[in-house]
């Protein structure tokens, strides 16, 4: 059974506008899945197959000219496409839906497609599956914090299965696919920093430190950190900036995006086991933050996010921003949101946020007084968090 995505709305809105229409996000995450299910009848070709690369290469030209409406997977390993596709919907100008692009290496697809289809090119980034896509539908939904949320995990039956899925993942990555995309870096020593990234994950990124603790440079640091970005492990969250009293941090935090791989590089093999570990709390922040900014992405396209800190140590950790409304978000690990609100409201105060929230694993909705409201997951997964009204 295809479980439907949050993403296709989005995506047959894309289609309706432009006549290239580019789905990128990490391997596995479902983008095939996704292409072949809505557009079914167009040409599918998958450029990590060198067949199906020769017979596009052998008269690009014509192959473009004779096929409109075809979907070209993992469409970077094949620069030369581009400007071929310009000219061909440049022809057929006004027609939307000629052609769909997948990827999964975001630097190499935005520099591509920004140089040859700049105002031809709709996009639509796909995450591994939502809780909200999950709720209900599949067993994965059970426990799709501990164990992430790529689609082949949801057909496999044991832990010992699924540990061993991550952990090829992760090989694969360094060993594979990271060479397929050109970047010939010592596997090893990517590992070693991505699973230190893991014991920093919801902390204030420092290159420095990691860059010591590593044994590299401070430039080495910041490829590394470019490379886990660019091809959707990490994320950094920039910090708010404003002209405001308060000394404001202005480094960024940093997250692995995916909770499964977080949590193998962690070591953890359980759901027991992530209990009573020190980055418990961190863990169930950083998945409620690709929660939150994976939907409003889709639903809310125009929204912005951010976290907001001040060098006396009040936090918030997450604010959605949408033109003059914004909306700050504490994210709790407990069944209770009684901790302290201070941070929030002072952060609500210096907004000029009118409402605040704090997401929590109880199952109230609760006005907390002063305009905060407790917001059960529950409510975010089934896609009623009140910043989407």
């Amino acid at each position: 059974m295809i479980i439907p995505r949050l993403a296709t709305a989005r995506l047959r809105a894309q289609l309706r506008t432009f006549p290239v229409v580019l789905v990128s996000g990490p391997r596995q995450c479902g983008k095939t899945t996704l292409a072949r299910s809505l557009l079914k009848g167009w040409r599918y070709l998958d450029f990590e197959r060198s067949r199906d690369r020769d017979i596009v290469a052998a008269d690009l030209d014509a192959f473009l000219e004779d096929n409109v409406q075809a979907v070209f997977d993992e469409a970077q390993r094949m620069p030369e496409l581009f400007p071929a596709l310009r000219s061909a919907v440049d022809r057929r100008r006004g027609r939307p839906a000629q052609y769909l692009l997948t990827g999964s290496a975001k630097p190499s697809l935005k520099r591509m497609a920004g140089e040859s289809l700049a105002g031809r090119l709709g996009a639509v980034e796909l995450s591994p599956f939502l809780a909200c896509e999950l709720l209900g539908r599949s067993s994965l939904a059970l426990d799709r914090w501990f164990w992430g949320g790529y689609p082949p995990l949801g057909r496999l039956r044991s832990a010992e299965q699924r540990r061993d899925w991550l952990d090829a993942y992760i090989d694969a990555y360094l060993n594979a696919e990271l060479p397929a995309l050109g970047l010939r870096l010592p596997a090893g020593r990517l590992k070693r920093f991505w699973t230190m990234l893991a014991h920093w994950h919801g902390g204030i990124l420092n290159s420095s430190e990691l860059a010591n603790s590593l044994g590299v440079s401070h430039h080495t640091v910041a490829d590394y950190l470019d490379i886990l970005e660019d091809t959707f492990m990490i994320r950094r969250l920039p910090p708010w900036h404003a002209n405001v009293r308060k000394r404001l941090v202005k480094s960024p935090k940093v997250y692995l995006r995916d909770s499964g791989l977080l949590h193998r590089l962690l070591g953890l093999s359980a759901p027991s086991e992530l209990e009573s570990h020190p980055k418990r709390g961190a863990s169930w922040e950083g998945f409620v933050i690709e929660e939150i900014i994976a939907q409003a992405r889709l639903l809310r396209p125009g929204a912005s996010y951010c976290f907001w800190g001040t060098h006396a140590g009040g936090e918030v950790d997450l604010v959605l921003e949408e033109g003059s409304r914004r909306w700050p978000i504490e994210i709790k690990a407990s069944r209770s949101p009684a901790a302290s609100l201070r941070s929030l409201k002072t952060c609500m105060a210096d907004l000029g946020a009118s409402r605040g929230f704090v997401v929590y694993q109880g199952r109230e909705s609760l006005r907390l007084g002063g305009g905060v409201e407790a917001v059960p997951f529950s409510a975010l997964a089934r896609r009623r968090a009140p910043w989407l009204g």
